[in-house]
Order: structure tokens, then sequence, then C-alpha cells
């Protein structure tokens, strides 16, 4: 200590140059706290509009830098998430995956009548999917000598999530989950020259049936009949529509479309199998998040469940992260599902805020940023926050009556803070909703 005293670059500071330093801090404290105070008053003003007035609204703003919450509205008050439920299932996939998903789990065994490749689901969605890169695994089967052997008896996983909503079968985006999906556990039908509905699988051309009833394409609910409309479909028209899952259609499929025989047995997960990777994690990430897929989401926490646990299960999944990466939230949520399509789910806005705080130390704000909706720009957020460069980097939730956004805003001094902006039980258009919460976000940018 005393060579540091004495050194030049230690000097002790004069009397007159601390006072000025220390006046210095407390005129920023004070000038922070009045802008803070003006910002408040300035935000209870908007929160009293009309639209806002008549349901249940939660905000938190968060500093991180200086580790503080800046303006707090009921904001340890539980909300359903809806799909901001997929900000935990970002950071779950950011937990316990690394950079390329696990696609599969298979062990070589050997016979006189021949040698199998006995083969289990991971619970990697990317496997011939229509709107990710192209899978290792394709490949990787296609070229395999031995016979194929396909076995489920590592996954515990239903096909739908608690809570989910049954008449929603039909609708792409509620696709049911399995360990080994194939196209996305959908089918694509695309209008042709002709303006009728095809589909992308010649192997479901057996359960087309048509319907002059119809306006768009209906599958039937406990069977893979297609009914299809007999007026014309407009012009590249897309339609997608989950299909009825099975171990048993799975293989088809594969067999289908490899070429070759591929059998279903119950062999007894080992765990000494070998694993191939397919795709970047981010190409799950990117569309999870910016055009909010449910079927991605929750096939990332089947994948988590998988890593943790060997056996996949959505609720197992959740179990472990909530044990090792999410105890100290400061509400314990209500997290039941991948995606949010479950109404069970809740979340606080002040756990929200932790949760972003906890995934902005986890990944580069690059990064983060390129993979979340941007405002004025791509995903869910195309169309909002335009016409003054982009400063919303956030993930939104939508159901009947709940519309939410949580995430980062970049102000006009360049700080970047957390927001968590809940509305749930409104009975307006969700685009009124939706103009409230930008008017409150661009306050917030001109403030700060």
């Amino acid at each position: 200590m005393q060579l540091l005293r004495f050194h030049p670059y230690f000097r002790p500071m004069k009397l007159s140059h601390l006072l000025i330093l220390l006046l210095a801090t407390g005129q920023f404290a004070c000038t922070t706290t009045r802008k803070i105070s003006r910002l408040t008053a300035g935000l209870d003003t908007l929160f009293n509009s009309p639209t806002l007035a008549q349901h249940h609204v939660g905000f938190a703003l968060y500093d991180p830098q200086a580790k503080r919450m800046l303006h707090e509205r009921q904001a340890d008050h539980y909300f359903t998430p809806a799909s901001n439920t997929k900000l935990f299932t970002f950071y779950a996939g950011l937990c316990v995956l690394g950079d390329s998903v696990p696609a599969l789990r298979y062990s070589l065994r050997k016979a006189s009548s021949g040698d199998s490749l006995v083969i289990w689901g991971t619970g990697d969605p990317s496997l011939l999917h229509p709107d990710l890169p192209r899978s290792r695994v394709f490949d990787f089967l296609e070229t395999r000598r031995e016979k194929l052997i396909f076995s489920t008896q590592n996954s515990i996983q239903p096909v739908y999530g608690p809570g989910w909503a049954w008449d929603d079968y039909n609708d792409e985006y509620q696709p049911e989950l399995s360990s080994l999906p194939v196209y996305g556990n959908i089918l694509r039908f695309r209008a042709d020259a002709t303006q009728r509905w095809q589909p992308a699988l010649p192997y479901f051309r057996r359960y087309l049936a048509l319907d002059s009833t119809l306006k768009v394409v209906q599958r039937n609910l406990m069977t893979n009949l297609f009914r299809l409309p007999t007026v014309p479909a407009r012009p590249n028209q897309v339609q997608d529509v989950p299909y009825l899952t099975s171990p048993e259609l799975t293989v088809q499929l594969l067999a289908d479309t490899l070429k070759k025989e591929v059998r279903l047995r119950n062999v007894p997960f080992d765990r000494t199998t070998q694993t191939i990777y397919s795709v970047p994690v981010d190409s799950l990430y990117a569309r999870m998040l910016q055009v909010s897929d449910n079927m991605l989401a929750e096939h990332v926490m089947l994948l988590v469940s998988g890593v943790a646990r060997d056996t996949l299960s959505v609720p197992g999944g959740i179990a472990h992260v909530k044990k090792n990466f999410l105890a100290d939230l400061p509400d314990q949520p209500n997290w039941v599902d991948g995606s949010g399509l479950s109404r069970y789910n809740l979340f606080t806005p002040r756990t929200m805020i932790k949760l972003l705080e906890k995934i902005s130390g986890k990944v580069s704000r690059e990064r983060l940023f390129r993979l979340l909706p941007v405002g004025g720009q791509n995903g869910t957020l195309k169309n909002q926050y335009k016409d003054t460069g982009p400063f919303v980097y956030a993930k939104t939730g939508s159901l009947s009556g709940v519309y939410n956004l949580s995430g980062y805003l970049v102000a006009k001094s360049g700080k970047v803070l957390l927001f968590s902006f809940m509305n749930n039980n409104f009975l307006v258009p969700t685009a009124e909703v939706r103009r409230d919460v930008e008017r409150v976000l661009r306050a917030v940018r001109e403030a700060f």
C-alpha cells in the first residue's frame, strides 16, 4: 500500500476535487431520480387509457446496469404468459443444449441374421421439416446398410400438453409431440396450377376426400382422413394441417422417404448409445422466437429433457431447469409446457424481468438481438414500432384475451432496458391493446 501511495498514478485526491466529484455524483443521482419520477407520472397517465383500464395489466421496467427497477405496476401479480413462455424454453436450451441439436441416439446390434441399427428419437424436430435447414439425419439413415429399427422406449411424452385446446387439432400452430418428428408433424397443402389443393407428401394421397361444404382443408378428429374443399384455392395458397402421429406412422413415413424397410420394435433405451447431431440450435431458436413456432418450442423442451435425463418428457425438462437454473426467481412460475399454448402457465412481470436478465447473461447481445423478433423488421413485431429504427427486441405472447410483450428496449440514449408488459382478460380487439403497449414503450424510449 505504501508503494501505491507514492506512485505518481496514485497521488491523494485534493479535498476540493473530492467535493466536486461528490457534488457531481449527487447531482447525477438527483437528475436520475427526477427523470424516473417524471417517467412514472407519465406512465401512470398512459396506463389510465380506456383500453388498459378494463383488464388486468402488469408492467415492469428495469435498468440492468444500475440493477434498479424503474417502474412497476402489479409486477408481483400472476398472468397467463401465452408465448412469453418461449423465453423460458429459450433459456432452458441455452442452459442445457450445446451449439448443435442432438438428433438421434443409435446403437449397432450384431446378429447372425444380419446387423441392425436401433434408433431412438431425441425430440429433434428438424428431420425433413419444410422450414428448417436440411438435417444430417436423413443422409445418415439413407446410407446405412444395416436393418433400421425404431424404438420409442425412451419417451413418456403425450402428444398434447396439459391444458391445450382439443378443438385446435386442425390448426397449424398445434402439431402433436413425438420423439422423432417427421416433416414437422404437419402435412402441407398447396394450391396447384388448377387451384386445387395438393398434399406435399404423396403417402397421404390415399387419405384424401372432397367436401363441398368446406373452405379450408379439414382433418378428421380421430383419423388421418383429410377433406379438401371443392372451391378453387387462391394461387399459391398454403395450409399446414397437423397429422395424427403414431410410432407406426413414423416408420411408414421413414420407409416411404428413405426407400428402405424400417421396423418398429420396443427396444429398451441403452445409455451407451452414440449420438448424431443435426442442425445448429440457433436455427430452432430463431424460428421459435420470431414466428412463435409452438412445435419447435415443445420439442426444444423434449431435447432438454433427453440431454438432462435420458427420458423425453416436457414436464421432466421443466422440472430439471427450474431446480438447477431458476431457483432464485422472485416468484416461482407455474410453468407447464414449452410453447405457452396452455392457460395453466402463470408468470409475474418481475419474474419475466429476472429471466431476461439471466438470458442476457448467457448470450451475447448481438446474438440475442439476431434471434428475437425486432420491431418494424421481422417476426411477430414486423408491423409495429416502425419509422424510428429498431429499438424493441422482444417476444410476443397472444391468446384470446391475452397480449404480452417481454424483452429488451434500446432507449434514445443507447441505454438497454428490460421490460415486461402483460395484458390479460380483455374483450377489445388485440390490435387496440398492441397500440397502447407501443405508445407506452415509445414514451420509455424518449424518456431515456
